[in-house]
């Protein structure tokens, strides 16, 4: 059923696309209608961060914003959802079109830049929430924010969704706001890190409460820097990895008449890339640091693979999108499967 909703979906412009999917979504939430189309998946337990996921399948930061469609989104039967990415201030984001489908690819190529209502309009739906799964927050800073005046932007925003939500992710890997991947250079990282860490250790002792504190990576990277940028994470404080963000690489999209739009593509062709950090990721922090998979999550093979590499958690994003929501029952049935 829903490649047949899919067909009529992709004959509108992305973003209205998104807008009238997600308005469905919120109508099949409240007339039960989800619950029939798309029975949640059987509880496949996980303990990671200190935390309780009903199952390791979440949803990536960029669906939803602004905490808008949580409750329905979590009628789908996500183990967790995170929200963002958020800025201390509301902004529009980049001018549009500014997101494009490669529909041979299994792929999207997006340049939002971080278009959100704001954090305390995420806070307010934070607070209001039926929902009762893990729900993250994912912060970044302003667009017009300076590199060097980043940390104040993080702060305020961790600061204002820690008492409301589960876990916090650090966003310094999105290509679509200017010179944001500059934080993952080795001295922005680590002062970084260094600030928002104790600035966490703070808040959990005032709020008698821990909130895991991630970061998110891109999956560009030469293995060196990556390297010296996982050690910096070590031993940083930080709770989690999630790896990763979208890739600004277009070798596996070559020839496509959307492979030169800019931003961050995503999908399957992603995949390659996102697993070789992934697995980097789990040489260099350890057996027991938490790690979550994304990228290129189209089957539930995909997601077993994930977890063959190191992850502890999962999310999906474009996969989401190009095969529906049973995509979360076939990820969750396929984990218990791997070694």
């Amino acid at each position: 059923m829903y490649h047949w909703l899919r067909h009529g979906f992709f004959r509108l412009e992305p973003e209205k696309a998104h807008d009238l999917a997600m308005a469905s979504l919120d109508i099949g939430a409240r007339t039960g209608l989800l619950k029939t189309l798309y029975p949640k998946p059987d509880d496949c337990p996980v303990d990671c961060l200190g935390l309780h996921f009903k199952n390791p399948v979440g949803l990536a930061a960029g669906l939803d914003k602004d905490g808008d469609h949580l409750d329905a989104l979590g009628a789908l039967g996500f183990g967790f959802i995170e929200l963002g990415t958020v800025t201390p201030k509301p902004q529009p984001g980049n001018e549009r079109p500014r997101m494009f489908r490669l529909e041979q690819h299994g792929a999207l190529i997006n340049r939002m830049g971080f278009n959100n209502k704001g954090v305390d309009h995420l806070v307010e739906n934070l607070k209001k929430r039926r929902y009762t799964g893990i729900v993250g927050a994912n912060v970044g800073k302003q667009k017009d924010t300076s590199i060097d005046n980043a940390a104040a932007d993080y702060a305020i925003c961790i600061e204002k969704v820690f008492p409301h939500c589960d876990y916090i992710t650090i966003n310094i890997s999105s290509p679509n706001t200017k010179n944001l991947r500059a934080l993952q250079d080795q001295g922005h990282l680590s002062e970084l890190l260094s600030e928002l860490v104790g600035l966490r250790n703070s808040l959990s002792h005032e709020h008698q409460t821990n909130r895991p504190l991630l970061i998110k990576i891109a999956p560009d990277w030469e293995e060196m820097a990556l390297v010296q940028a996982l050690e910096t994470i070590a031993d940083s404080g930080i709770d989690g990895v999630i790896a990763t963000n979208t890739t600004l690489d277009r070798e596996s999209v070559k020839g496509h008449a959307l492979a030169n739009e800019a931003g961050g593509l995503s999908g399957q062709p992603v995949r390659p890339a996102a697993n070789h950090v992934l697995a980097v990721a789990r040489r260099v922090l350890g057996d027991h640091f938490p790690l979550v998979g994304v990228g290129g999550i189209a089957s539930g093979d995909d997601a077993a693979e994930k977890k063959r590499l190191g992850a502890d958690l999962v999310q999906i994003y474009t996969g989401l999108i190009y095969e529906g929501p049973g995509l979360i029952k076939e990820c969750v049935a396929a984990w218990p499967q791997t070694n």
